[in-house]
């Protein structure tokens, strides 16, 4: 697998900085080198040297897609900008990977498969949806279903050991259910997907263990900087929202089914072992 013909887009983001340093030898842009929401900056673009095209771009802000600019920028980045991409992988016969989320689900069912109908809530959510539609219809495409994403960037775990480093007992949320995707983890299940040349389609690709909800999953990263002196209040997401009228809805249920890219021969690490990882190695850092 040539890696030199990866083009990564995206290149900024915690998975797109994953990706650089799994695929040294790929291609690498953010929005500053190719507008992907851009038609005529694409068709301009020189793909000759270009058969996989990894799309980490995204608009993630969910609140932020609730209001007027931001749901501009949500359907620009997660559906227009796909479509394009689409039209340029299927029209030059590329392999395109796209990441997704498990909010494209309403959060109703346990666990999310691959072909549960998407039942999108948010305007980040529908957008998200429609980018999976439109991937749909490329030849040759893999669609990667992530759940809270983290890495080398702004994220929970990051959120709350900045928390206890300030000695702060904080409210968290107890009614979303789901598991952690570490970006090792997702890099590792996109690479085997390719190696492997696997079916294309969609594939749920988070880590692997029991699903928490968030505030098990805060007292989890205290117990691992041993600050279990901090108290977690777990509350209700209709609670924590309740003087915040803007914000998105989220599914409470967001664990999906892996069986399918276990099948792959991929088998994600139970997130509370990447957990005590990646704390290791920010304490290490800080």
């Amino acid at each position: 697998m040539d890696s030199s013909r990866f083009l990564i887009i995206g290149a900024y983001g915690q998975l797109g900085k994953a990706l650089q340093e799994r695929f040294p030898k790929a291609i690498a842009v953010d929005r500053d080198g190719l507008d992907i929401t851009n038609a005529a900056a694409l068709e301009a673009f020189d793909w000759s040297k270009v058969d996989v095209v990894l799309n980490a771009a995204a608009y993630t802000n969910v609140d932020g897609a609730e209001k007027p600019e931001g749901r501009v920028a949500a359907w620009q980045i997660n559906a227009q900008a796909v479509a394009n991409l689409a039209r340029v992988a299927t029209k030059r016969d590329l392999t395109m990977v796209h990441v997704s989320s498990e909010y494209v689900f309403d959060g109703t069912k346990v666990p999310h498969t691959e072909d549960e109908p998407v039942s999108p809530l948010g305007v980040y959510a529908q957008t998200k949806a429609a980018g999976d539609i439109v991937v749909g219809a490329v030849p040759k495409h893999y669609v990667a279903r992530v759940s809270w994403l983290i890495g080398d960037g702004p994220n929970f775990v990051r959120t709350m050991m900045g928390l206890a480093a300030k000695n702060i007992s904080p409210k968290v949320v107890n009614d979303q259910v789901g598991r952690l995707t570490f970006t090792k983890t997702l890099v590792d299940g996109i690479e085997k997907l390719l190696e492997s040349k696997s079916g294309y389609g969609i594939y749920n690709l988070s880590n692997g263990g029991e699903p928490a909800d968030w505030a098990e999953i805060t007292r989890a990263i205290f117990g691992e900087l041993g600050r279990d002196d901090l108290t977690v209040t777990g509350i209700s997401t209709k609670e924590y929202f309740q003087d915040k009228p803007e914000a998105a809805p989220r599914p409470l249920q967001s664990a999906m089914d892996l069986s399918k890219i276990e099948a792959e021969g991929v088998k994600p690490r139970d997130w509370r072992q990447d957990l005590a990882e990646y704390i290791k190695n920010e304490t290490r850092a800080r």
